[in-house]
């Protein structure tokens, strides 16, 4: 076998000449010997789904986790905080104790308190992926990769949609649910009011309050109160999944009727299914939970067993509206979308 290579000014170019065809079979026979099922068995991983076992959103991230798990043969120990971001600042503190292989965290704490536990995680050598809420200033500095929509970017997205097909005008009011005092989570809210504001409508926000996006049903009084108080108000936005789904019981109990309000929000799940289908929901943004679900634990499981670099996916998929939910009714009703 003979091997010429060949030198550029900018760049390097080898010219392989192989004689002999024995060596390429041989080659594409040892890659095909490579090749096997469950190559990720023996990895002990702890992924954070987030919300409680059985909310709409975390249902589907879990989903998508066990899929990934079914597939590639980890060993996933699965964290339920119920949204509660001290929770799970608690629970990473408790999964890095335990010294698993890797972990696949929400962002939702944030950069100032992951940032310390992420060092921690770094000097143990546990690789660490997160998800759902992005925390560059921690990946810059301590690696990882983030698997979910860029949720600013996706907040200012869905506020000019909103604009635009709800027919919001300046001088119009809206209102936006949201955690917008979270540095991180909130980027999200605030880049929807920001863009709403840009077209002069006038935003009223509405800070989550502890509990909501476990038990939306605690939103009732603080929801209606402001539809009583505003009832001028032409579109209502809502932070998450689990809340834009609970929008028929919010205008039913405000007594308004599908459509006299268009209401938004992100994410989709069986419940905002039948929220379009009943005419109560006008728009949602797709982040598509269950890759956020299944690429983490597929990441962690090429750091640890190939060491391969984390890998990072904006999951943002575009919008979903009256004419096009029917598209993805089945596989909601699945857990998938």
């Amino acid at each position: 076998m003979k091997i010429r290579s060949s030198y550029r000014a900018g760049g390097l170019s080898a010219l392989l000449i192989v004689v002999g065809t024995s060596v390429l079979v041989g080659a594409t026979v040892s890659a095909q010997a490579e090749t096997r099922d469950k190559w990720c068995k023996g990895v002990h991983l702890r992924f954070f789904v987030g919300g409680a076992e059985g909310d709409s959103f975390g249902t589907i991230v879990y989903n998508g986790a066990k899929q990934a798990e079914r597939d590639l043969g980890p060993s996933v120990d699965y964290i339920f905080s119920g949204w509660d971001v001290e929770k799970m600042t608690q629970q990473l503190r408790e999964a890095i104790a335990v010294k698993p292989d890797g972990i696949a965290m929400m962002g939702h704490p944030g950069d100032a308190a992951l940032m310390p536990l992420a060092e921690e995680a770094a000097g143990a050598g546990i690789k660490m992926m997160y998800q759902n809420v992005p925390v560059p200033k921690v990946i810059a500095r301590f690696g990882g990769g983030y698997i979910g929509a860029q949720v600013a970017q996706l907040g200012r997205a869905l506020g000019a949609e909103v604009v635009k097909r709800a027919g919001l005008k300046a001088g119009d009011v809206a209102f936006m649910q949201g955690p917008f005092e979270n540095e991180n989570r909130g980027a999200r809210e605030r880049g929807t009011v920001a863009a709403m504001e840009q077209a002069g409508v006038q935003v009223i926000k509405i800070n989550s309050q502890p509990g909501w996006a476990a038990d939306p049903n605690l939103a009732l009084p603080v929801i209606t109160a402001a539809l009583a108080k505003y009832p001028e108000v032409k579109a209502v936005g809502y932070g998450g999944g689990q809340m834009l789904g609970n929008v028929p019981a919010f205008m039913q109990a405000a007594g308004k009727k599908p459509g006299e309000i268009f209401n938004f929000g992100v994410d989709t799940s069986p419940q905002v299914v039948e929220g379009f289908k009943g005419g109560w929901i006008q728009l949602a943004a797709d982040q598509q939970p269950f890759m956020q679900g299944y690429l983490p634990i597929l990441s962690l499981c090429q750091q640890a067993v190939y060491r391969f670099t984390p890998i990072s996916v904006d999951t943002g998929a575009g919008f979903v509206t009256p004419d096009n939910y029917g598209e993805i009714a089945k596989l909601a009703a699945g857990g998938v979308r």
